[in-house]
């Protein structure tokens, strides 16, 4: 896509536009650095002020991250995700896993639903990573491999919109994942994500439905059960 001269107008609000445009598509992608001050004006052939006021309004709604003596850096791709960011940082485990369970249950059943072969092969790949990584003992790669197996169930429902929503729930999940790893003494026991992944190959959205029941059930009791 890259970056175009700005005509005359409302030259703030078409910069913001193509930095968003950027953000959006991936070309920037999540937690990439964006290029410097002087290198987007040049791009642009619009002032510093106007690079900078674009930039700080991108900043505020929570799509860019500035880093003191280093930079500013993609934080979220859009407004709601940034929004749904900002909000999870400061829930509890709990609070989390109530939200998951909400989006996960039906998304499951979706998935099972309206998967396509690349699905199937993404889904087959990261669940067979949070075995390798599980069996393993890495607990770090485990915690990954976990979240890059969600996603790619979320990403099977084809809905941009829980796309969005549970991408926005990154960090909170990462957090209550390794919360919730560091609780279980045996991860090869935790039931439910082999389960999911083989009833959303199968097309069953029912068994879909209740395997994503069985291990949020199971996260839910291990983290009151630390309490």
């Amino acid at each position: 896509m890259g970056l175009s001269a700005v005509r005359s107008g409302r030259v703030c609000d078409e910069v913001m536009t193509q930095l968003e445009g950027l953000i959006e598509s991936g070309e920037w992608p999540v937690g990439s650095k964006i290029p410097a001050e002087p290198e987007l004006v040049a791009a642009l052939g619009v002032g510093r002020n106007t690079v900078r006021e674009a930039v700080r309004a991108l900043e505020h709604a929570g799509l860019l991250e500035p880093r003191r003596g280093d930079g500013t850096y993609v934080r979220a791709t859009s407004g709601l995700r940034a929004a749904i960011l900002r909000r999870a940082r400061r829930s509890g485990a709990l609070d989390v896993l109530a939200v998951r369970a909400s989006l996960e249950r039906d998304a499951a059943a979706f998935a099972a639903v309206r998967r396509n072969d690349a699905d199937i092969v993404a889904i087959r790949n990261a669940v067979a990573a949070r075995r390798a990584s599980r069996d393993g003992g890495d607990r770090p790669a485990f915690v990954r491999a976990d979240l890059a197996f969600h996603r790619a169930v979320i990403a099977a429902t084809a809905n941009p919109v829980l796309i969005d929503l549970y991408a926005g729930l990154t960090e909170a999940l990462e957090r209550t994942v390794a919360q919730i790893d560091e609780l279980d003494d045996d991860p090869a026991a935790f039931p439910g994500h082999e389960e999911l992944a083989v009833a959303i190959i199968a097309g069953d959205p029912v068994a879909a439905r209740a395997a994503a029941d069985s291990y949020l059930d199971a996260a839910r009791s291990l983290v009151e059960g630390s309490r």
